[in-house]
């Protein structure tokens, strides 16, 4: 059996807060993870999903998250591209940063590797490690996982959390 070191894997964040034809957001993340699987981006371990209010306008729907490990081969680029199809698949918009969207995929860390280039891909994401809805549901898949930039852990980057933010994320009951 191969064991894998953390370096070796792949996150990706989902969050939504706008339904998408008659899926829930809940919903919607429950099928955007069979969709990384019918891209070639199959799902190796998942979260529970969690709820955290919107940002920056805490009126608009909360939001549902969760956290992914997905495997694959693919580069950063490909599967971010990937990411973005799908997302257009379930009615995402680019435009407004930060509105409300049925669906958003993020790759937070991808085997470890620094990308910053010149097309914008940046990996890690670069404000993962201040978000509570990325950080707790990363917890509860990857608790030895350390961030490739700063080389903090995750209990560490969850403890610098504002108590507010953890607070205001918590886990939702399965069902």
């Amino acid at each position: 059996m191969k064991t894998e070191k953390p370096s070796d894997r792949i996150y990706i964040a989902l969050g939504a807060n706008l339904s998408h034809g008659a899926c829930s957001p809940r919903a919607t993340l429950a099928l955007a993870r069979l969709a990384l699987t019918e891209a070639g981006l199959p799902v190796v371990a998942a979260s529970s999903d969690w709820h955290s209010p919107a940002w920056p306008d805490p009126s608009d729907p909360p939001y549902v998250n969760a956290v992914v490990e997905i495997a694959s081969t693919a580069s950063a680029r490909e599967i971010l591209d990937a990411l973005h199809t799908i997302e257009a698949r379930f009615g995402r918009e680019r435009g407004v940063r930060n509105a409300p969207r049925p669906l958003d995929l993020d790759l937070i860390d991808c085997r470890g590797e620094r990308i910053e280039a010149e097309d914008g891909l940046v990996v890690p994401h670069p404000r993962a490690t201040g978000r509570a809805f990325v950080l707790l549901p990363l917890a509860e898949i990857a608790p030895g996982w350390t961030d490739p930039v700063s080389a903090r852990t995750i209990t560490e980057l969850i403890a610098a959390l504002p108590q507010a933010d953890r607070s205001a994320t918590y886990a939702l009951q399965e069902g």
